[in-house]
């Protein structure tokens, strides 16, 4: 019976000594990195409209391309008016012919062009995305549908902006309470002493972004302006913004 008690005596004792050893004195700092994110749908679009032509004469190439972006820009503009149109990329490069291998000893020469290629690009923004697939059907009449991305407007991501900064900060409260418990300490005893938001300090590197995708290059001419076009299916789908935050916190 003795010997029962004195064991017991002597694992509690030892209990007490690695609780003590494990328990962070006061004074103690320790850097805690957080997390948090939000997700939302997206609710703006970035068409690019594209037109090209290719003819002998390089005048009446750039003159039919001029004419159709015009035309295509109108069009827009009737089917959205709120969007916001910038002109981009405009080009015009020489079309040579398949070169044939010259026989022995004949002189090269000097290559002409065939045709001359010209086109232009067209960027719309737009927050109307109910009426984006009858809009760019419409001006699929007379453009081409180079690339499409999806993403947030900026007043949806300053909106955003206010919803992760609270839950990026929960994430650091609800963190310090666990490593508190973790190291024996009672969380009222923790006192955040610095947060660094996005982690751009020197406690941790970078900040998480969100990106878009990039339209692709069109190649080929535009479709015949009769020519009657489906409306094409769009899924907007969400974009989800992350952010990072270190805080500094000292015990009692």
């Amino acid at each position: 019976m003795t010997f029962r008690k004195n064991l017991l005596a002597a694992t509690l004792l030892l209990a007490t000594q690695a609780y003590a050893q494990t328990t962070p004195p006061s004074g103690t700092e320790v850097i805690v990195a957080a997390n948090g994110e939000v997700t939302a749908p997206n609710d703006q679009a970035v068409v690019t409209m594209a037109i090209e032509e290719q003819d002998k004469d390089k005048a009446a190439a750039a003159s039919r391309v001029n004419l159709k972006m015009k035309q295509g820009m109108e069009i827009l503009r009737k089917e959205d008016p709120t969007a916001a149109m910038k002109t981009q990329g405009y080009y015009t490069y020489p079309v040579y012919p398949e070169e044939r291998p010259l026989p022995p000893g004949a002189a090269p020469k000097v290559r002409q062009p065939a045709a001359w290629r010209v086109g232009q690009y067209l960027q719309v923004t737009t927050t109307s995305l109910d009426k984006l697939p009858k809009t760019v059907a419409s001006a699929q009449k007379i453009l081409t549908l180079n690339g499409i991305s999806f993403g947030l407007s900026r007043v949806a991501t300053k909106k955003l902006d206010e919803q992760r900064i609270a839950a990026t900060y929960q994430n650091l409260q609800e963190r310090i309470a666990a490593i508190s418990r973790a190291m024996g300490r009672n969380p009222a005893d923790a006192l955040l002493e610095t947060v660094d938001f996005e982690g751009s300090g020197n406690y941790a590197g970078g900040n998480a972004s969100f990106a878009r995708s990039q339209p692709m290059m069109m190649k080929g001419a535009a479709p015949a302006q009769e020519m009657a076009v489906e409306e094409p299916s769009f899924e907007p789908g969400e974009t989800t913004l992350n952010m990072h935050l270190v805080g500094k916190v000292r015990f009692k």
